[in-house]
């Protein structure tokens, strides 16, 4: 009986066991190349066994049937993809609330900041595109919105650009944490990136569309 080469063996277990569709095609196409050489390279007065051909055979069956399903899959992520993007394009020129760094343009940005319901204290902290603070401030415990003028404590109007806004939460002196700042932006595009929807926002900005919290016109 001829005996499988360690390398075609090795070949054939990889194979059945990828999981990305351009190694296991690759890996396939390998596969056949292989099986068809050991086919045409056997000896006649010692052909290989009717079982062991068999059982590469059904190996081959099922690595084909393989690579078949994972293309179904992947057009049926396609289409759910597209879908999705056809639908969130109604987004577009919306507002949408999230906790996504704001376009600073000097005009006064309205802010809904999310005090913790346990804090005594609460600030809001403004952090520049670096991640420098560049402001704190006292917040009410209300969580009512503000305006936010982007002023310096001189006077100065602070530059524009992007800006993070955080809640930093204290009860009796001791720091609890920081929560959210959520603010509304208009959406002026979505995209697939990667097989990912993004939404671009005016300013800049990119969100996923799970960090939004509410839409309006």
């Amino acid at each position: 009986m001829t005996e499988i080469s360690p390398v075609f063996a090795q070949t054939a277990n990889y194979t059945a066991s990828a999981t990305t569709q351009p190694a296991l095609t690759s890996d396939f196409q390998t596969f056949i190349k292989m099986l068809t050489a050991q086919a045409e390279n056997q000896d006649p007065l010692n052909p290989m066994d009717s079982a062991e051909y068999a059982s590469q055979l059904a190996s081959f069956s099922s690595v084909e049937q393989q690579v078949k399903t994972n293309d179904l899959l992947a057009g049926l992520a396609a289409q759910m993809g597209s879908s999705n993007l056809a639908q969130l394009s109604n987004w577009v020129g919306m507002d949408a609330r999230s906790a996504a760094t704001v376009r600073f343009e000097g005009a006064p940005l309205t802010l809904h900041p999310l005090p913790a319901r346990l804090a005594d204290e609460a600030y809001l902290v403004v952090s520049d595109e670096s991640g420098q603070e560049v402001q704190r401030l006292a917040l009410p415990l209300d969580g009512a919105p503000i305006e936010w003028a982007g002023v310096a404590q001189s006077g100065a109007a602070l530059p524009t650009g992007s800006y993070r806004f955080e809640v930093e939460n204290y009860a009796q002196g001791a720091l609890l944490g920081n929560s959210p700042v959520e603010s509304y932006q208009r959406v002026e595009e979505a995209q697939m990136i990667d097989g990912q929807i993004i939404l671009l926002l005016q300013g800049g900005g990119a969100i996923s569309p799970e960090d939004v919290i509410g839409l309006r016109s």
